[in-house]
């Protein structure tokens, strides 16, 4: 009989047992808790998704933008080159035929005085 439970130690470990089933009922409610809805989790999702697709095509837009930015400094550069040489050969132009018209007007002196 030694073995066998009395009335109150089996009353205190029904008790002790429903305190343990409380506290996991309470646990289980807390993690539930910080669980989200299927219906939430969707709606971020599709936010999420949308906010994406947004975020791409204006990436999108600012790489075409640059793109854009790209050619058009690319046709400074070689309009400018342009110009440039266009000047460098005026100024070649302005010093050469001076010269060429000193030399030209200097060899029909001479010829003239050696001809007479």
């Amino acid at each position: 009989m030694s073995d066998e439970l009395s009335v109150g130690e089996i009353g205190r470990t029904v008790v002790a047992l429903c305190q343990e089933v409380q506290a996991m009922g309470q646990g289980i409610n807390a993690r539930l808790d910080k669980m989200v809805s299927t219906e939430v989790y969707s709606l971020q999702s599709a936010y999420t998704d949308q906010r994406i697709s947004d975020l791409s095509r204006d990436v999108q837009k600012e790489r075409d933008a640059r793109g854009v930015l790209e050619r058009e400094f690319e046709a400074h550069q070689l309009a400018d080159r342009d110009r440039r040489e266009r000047e460098r050969q005026v100024r070649l132009y302005q010093v050469v035929v001076p010269v060429l018209m000193g030399l030209l007007a200097a060899a029909i002196s001479v010829w003239a005085v050696v001809a007479k």
